[in-house]
């Protein structure tokens, strides 16, 4: 069994893509747009002008996969209850994403060192997406 993430940016997946590119090193494996689906979305589904919208998308971070779309493109995402985390190897690691998902958004709790981590910090980012940045403690 696997679980995996699949995030919902009404409207603005693209900008995502690309900021997340950026500001982590995402690589963006498939990628479909609603004109290129087989099946057309329902009638009154999707607002119009959407036919360039992502329908579905793959993203690499690096070890995991997730999964991306603009949903109904509706406007505003709404990420709430969750944090996606990346768990990296050191501080200047840590720091270097942490301040790029930062850029635009909000930071939640400054990275710091705690007692299940040398670094650790909270950042809601532009898109409204929660992250929290970990390194991982030596055994």
């Amino acid at each position: 069994m696997q679980v995996e993430a699949y995030l919902f940016f009404n409207g603005r997946c693209e900008e995502a893509l690309n900021f997340y590119r950026r500001a982590i090193g995402a690589e963006v494996g498939m990628l479909m747009r609603y004109k290129e689906s087989p099946e057309p979305p329902p009638p009154g589904k999707l607002p119009p002008g959407s036919e360039n919208k992502v329908m579905h998308a793959t993203v690499r971070i690096g070890e995991t996969t997730v999964m991306v779309s603009d949903g109904d493109c509706a406007g505003k995402p709404d990420f709430k209850s969750f944090s996606m985390v990346l768990a990296v190897q050191d501080a200047a690691t840590a720091d270097r994403l942490f301040d790029a998902l930062a850029e635009g958004g909000q930071v939640q709790m400054p990275l710091m060192k705690t007692f299940w981590s040398p670094r650790f910090g909270m950042v809601t980012d532009r898109f409204g997406l929660s992250w929290m940045v970990n390194v991982v403690a030596p055994a």
